[in-house]
């Protein structure tokens, strides 16, 4: 299960169940994906495929509405 939380141009943010527990986002993009860990600040772990202005793009869109996606890890996760 992969719920996504939000969606922001071509971007989808979006969870795996069943991952590691430290909190991160997932955002796909028609040429590829990124990993970004939330904690303790934003910060990339993982990118598959996306050009460092993609990456740029993709990290602005995790950070805006960042308490959003904390919130819906924490109602995902720790239910």
């Amino acid at each position: 299960m992969s719920p996504t939380i939000a969606r922001d141009g071509p971007f989808r943010l979006f969870f795996f169940s069943r991952e590691e527990p430290r909190i991160h986002v997932h955002v796909a993009h028609p040429d590829g994906e990124a990993k970004f860990w939330l904690t303790p600040e934003v910060h990339l772990a993982v990118n598959i495929g996306l050009s460092a202005a993609q990456l740029r793009q993709a990290q602005t869109v995790v950070e805006t509405p960042l308490r959003e996606i904390e919130d819906a890890w924490r109602r995902h996760f720790e239910r």
